[in-house]
């Protein structure tokens, strides 16, 4: 895999990188620090990982998958300094009052959640810093409509920016990046940043995947202007882009029992557990099968190939999905087979936007 750059900066990283959500909850240390081994032994230079995870996100697990990959590092002299590393503050609580209190996301808060990142992954500088998701009000995980009654913010986006730009005067950042965002923030982060000398987005990291191409509407040309690269998360739409949920649905006793989806009753009630979400994925999946393609090799080629993607994030819980994962690097998808996946999409749109 030839390496990408991320946005202006002088970061340069494998096309597909690894997540780490599943850590700590459905994935046991053993297992995690096995999958790591395997990834940086086929060549993925790109890490990524939060505060927030392990996913769901609890209390008992906060800041657990932050934790496990510092264990690593510590137990694999080397291994840091091959690797991209990126992770993200949280942004307002979002009623989880253990990843932070208050409504904002202030340069205190900023600041105390790197130190606390850098800290639990034992490492000196984090490569990647991005905000997770907007301090102001935003339709996010799986909101569609914005409504400026609801708009709270405490902290202004320069404001963002000059704690950011603290952290990088440190020596603790590298880089910065955004996450859940919109059209609207890519361009306010970049214009602020150039007017007031300070750090320039390098990445903006959204979902995007056969269920939910909301990046191609609009955001994609906001990204391309500006040189700013996207990070797609959640390629396999939760698992629905695998065909696990096709015969059995994401609920009751026939689903697969420890598939994020039919395991987490908050996954479920979220964008991704709609049953338009479901209809629409075993329409990909059959498209799929019916041209020689796993779900699976579809559902990433998809990613894989298109032009909007710098580096598509998998996340995983065997060592043999991450095989499969990366062993669908290379596959290509005919013009025939990509007109009706746009068909799919024209008939189902984005359900799980």
């Amino acid at each position: 895999m030839q390496k990408v750059q991320l946005g202006t900066s002088d970061l340069h990283v494998t096309p597909i990188c690894l997540g780490t959500m599943t850590f700590g909850e459905q994935v046991d240390e053993a297992t995690a620090h096995a999958i790591l081994d395997r990834s940086l032994e086929r060549g993925v230079n790109f890490l990524d990982t939060a505060e927030m995870y392990s996913v769901p996100t609890r209390a008992e697990t906060y800041s657990v998958t932050e934790s496990i990959i510092g264990r690593w590092f510590a137990s694999r002299p080397g291994a840091r300094q091959k690797l991209v590393l990126a992770t993200k503050v949280a942004g307002p609580s979002r009623g989880m009052p253990w990843v932070r209190e208050g409504t904002g996301l202030t340069a205190a808060d900023i600041q105390a959640s790197c130190e606390g990142s850098l800290k639990r992954l034992k490492t000196d500088v984090i490569d990647l810093y991005q905000i997770h998701w907007p301090e102001r009000n935003t339709p996010t995980f799986g909101q569609l409509y914005y409504d400026p009654t609801k708009e709270r913010t405490t902290t202004s986006i320069h404001d963002q920016l000059c704690a950011l730009a603290q952290l990088v005067r440190q020596g603790k950042v590298r880089y910065i990046g955004l996450s859940n965002e919109t059209p609207y923030g890519v361009h306010e982060f970049v214009r602020l940043a150039e007017q007031h000398e300070l750090p320039r987005i390098a990445t903006v990291q959204n979902g995007y995947c056969l269920v939910n191409r909301s990046v191609e509407n609009g955001l994609d040309e906001s990204m391309h202007r500006l040189g700013v690269s996207l990070l797609a998360y959640s390629p396999l739409g939760f698992g629905l882009l695998t065909g696990k949920y096709d015969q059995t649905g994401t609920e009751g006793p026939d689903a697969p029992m420890n598939a994020r989806i039919a395991k987490f009753e908050a996954v479920r009630k979220n964008r991704w557990g709609r049953p338009e979400a479901l209809a629409a994925a075993r329409r990909y999946n059959q498209l799929a099968r019916d041209n020689g393609l796993t779900p699976t090799q579809m559902a990433l080629a998809f990613c894989y190939t298109k032009w909007q993607v710098a580096s598509t994030i998998i996340g995983v819980t065997t060592v043999a999905q991450l095989d499969e994962d990366l062993d669908a690097w290379g596959s290509q998808l005919s013009p025939e087979v990509l007109a009706l996946i746009d068909k799919i999409r024209w008939e189902n749109r984005d359900p799980a936007v």
